[in-house]
Order: structure tokens, then sequence, then C-alpha cells
């Protein structure tokens, strides 16, 4: 297993992957191309992708930059315990599911963090589907130290309904809740 910086020669694949996990529309060349210019800064890539022995991506982590990322309707930033301009976002990470359970997303997000820090951030916040399999998504933050925030309702439905978004629980108009967690680094 290799963990490696996010290029351009990763982007379809990791496209692939993220709508396999999150759903059909979910991640679309415009999107990736974004997230990726959102989390270089000072010549540093904070996402990342996992590789597997046949250098197959089997992982990825998108991260944004403090400072390089918009604050919308589902951030709550006066609860947050660092200043916004010196909070990241940590915007999709998605496991194939063959290759889940083989802690390759604590390596990620490590991974992450660490550049983040070199940026500059002090925290990282980011929403996660708190109806994944098993609520996994939070247990995952929370075993790496995040700290739930708030709980968003609806995080996605306009994606859905405007957006062409289709969740893998609820189609076409998602009621998923989001966990607004914090990771102080």
């Amino acid at each position: 297993m290799s963990i490696l910086p996010l290029d351009t020669s990763h982007y379809q694949a990791v496209i692939d992957l993220g709508n396999l996990v999150h759903g059909d529309n979910y991640l679309d060349m415009a999107g990736i191309k974004m997230m990726h210019q959102r989390g270089t800064k000072k010549d540093l890539n904070a996402s990342f992708v996992a590789l597997d022995e046949s250098q197959q991506v089997v992982g990825f982590r998108t991260s944004y930059s403090a400072g390089q990322w918009p604050i919308d309707k589902w951030c709550s930033p006066a609860l947050w315990p660092v200043d916004e301009a010196h909070m990241a976002y940590f915007k999709c990470i998605a496991i194939h599911p063959d290759a889940q359970g083989q802690g390759i997303g604590p390596k990620l997000l490590n991974a992450s963090v660490e550049v983040l820090k070199q940026q500059g951030a002090q925290a990282g916040v980011s929403h996660l589907w708190m109806q994944s399999p098993g609520n996994g998504a939070v247990k995952y933050f929370t075993k790496a130290g995040g700290k739930l925030i708030k709980v968003h309702d609806d995080r996605w439905l306009d994606l859905t309904l405007y957006e062409g978004y289709r969740c893998t629980l609820c189609d076409t108009e998602c009621h998923c809740q989001a966990a607004e967690m914090v990771l102080e680094f």
C-alpha cells in the first residue's frame, strides 16, 4: 500500500471510486480539479490517494487548505476552537469496499494533517455522513480525535434536488444528516 499526493493522473480513478462509494454524480472532473486546487497552498498538496500493490486507487482523501474554501450555511465558525483563517476542511474520503478495514482511512487523514499543518492550519473541520454503514465515518473521525460540533439535517438535499447527485440510501431526495466535526492539530 502506498499513500501518495493526488495528481492529475489519479483524477478518473478518484471520480469512479467517489461515485461508487458515495453515489452517482458525487464527483466529476470539474469537481476533482477544484478540490485539488483548494488543497494546494505554498506548493504543498493536502489531498492524497492510496494505491494497492497493482497501483490501483483504492482510497483517497481530499482536503482544503485554510483560507481556500467557502464557509457556507453548513458551517458553525462560532463553535470552532480556532479562527476560521486557520481552519482547513476535510472535504471527502472514500475507500473501496474491498479495501475497507485495512487502516487506509487513518493513513490518508494523517498524510493530509501533516501537509495542512505545514501550510499553517491549526485544525480541520468536516461534515461526516451519519448514515454511513454503522456510522463508520463518524466513528473513524472520532477515533482520530475529532470532536462533534453540530448535527445538520438534510445536508446533501440540494445536491440531490438540483445537481443530479444520487445518494446511495435516499436516491434523488437525500435526507441524510451530517456531523460537523473538528480535529485540532
